[in-house]
């Protein structure tokens, strides 16, 4: 494994086109490496399956399917922020978890143009989508008592994380002049460039805004310690 790079953002970023080489194993290697195309080929067909068993079940009307699917996504956009904000962003307190943070997110802002490390690899992605269906059945359709509320919620979850993968790497490699996707990109560059304990929507700044992580832009927070 290459030596760890620090997740700060105040750290220098890794100049030049070569990705940096994370593990000694070609085969290892390899898997750290997912073009975007990826993500689609796969939580496409997942989200549309989710989508067609909600749409098949008896007992959801068609609004009942819309605000599943938007619970869905709002459930996403939590993940995705305290993902960023607790996993990505924790503080190691031994070199192996320096180490860690490195592989885990490290390495994305001491090279944040790689184009084929800004998307989840699925190695990742499709544990922790097992995980979150989990928590889905056990929640929804045991503690709630509402499994038909299961499939629509999946969708939203799934279309949510879709739209976060290609969303980031969107906000790495296109200008985004207008509307919401320049709010997120300008968002998400603030956060790279000047306050990376800050700013850990990559979608939506929705839960910054909630939980005090959306500085002042005539004030921005400077470097410092990780949440």
């Amino acid at each position: 494994m290459t030596q760890p790079h620090s997740v700060r953002g105040d750290a220098p970023a890794v100049r030049g086109d070569a990705p940096i080489r994370l593990f000694r194993s070609d085969l290892l290697e390899f898997f750290t490496h997912v073009h975007p195309v990826v993500v689609a080929v796969i939580w496409l067909p997942v989200g549309g399956y989710a989508l067609v068993r909600a749409l098949l079940t008896p007992a959801l009307s068609a609004l009942g399917i819309v605000a599943g699917v938007l619970a869905g996504l709002l459930v996403w956009t939590l993940a995705e922020y305290t993902l960023h904000r607790f996993v990505f962003h924790f503080r190691p307190r031994a070199p192996w978890q320096e180490r860690l943070s490195f592989l885990f997110h490290g390495v994305h802002h001491a090279q944040p143009r790689c184009k084929t490390r800004l998307v989840m690899p699925p190695a990742v992605s499709l544990p922790l989508a097992l995980l979150f269906y989990g928590l889905f059945r056990l929640v929804i359709g045991g503690l709630i008592g509402a499994p038909a509320w299961i499939a629509p919620v999946f969708a939203g979850f799934t279309f949510g994380y879709l739209a976060y993968d290609l969303t980031h790497y969107a906000t790495h490699h296109f200008r985004m002049q207008r509307g919401y996707f320049r709010m997120v990109r300008r968002h998400h560059m603030l956060h790279h460039a000047k306050t990376p304990d800050r700013r850990f929507g990559v979608s939506s700044p929705l839960w910054d805004l909630v939980f005090g992580t959306e500085p002042r832009d005539a004030a921005p927070a400077q470097g410092g310690r990780r949440a």
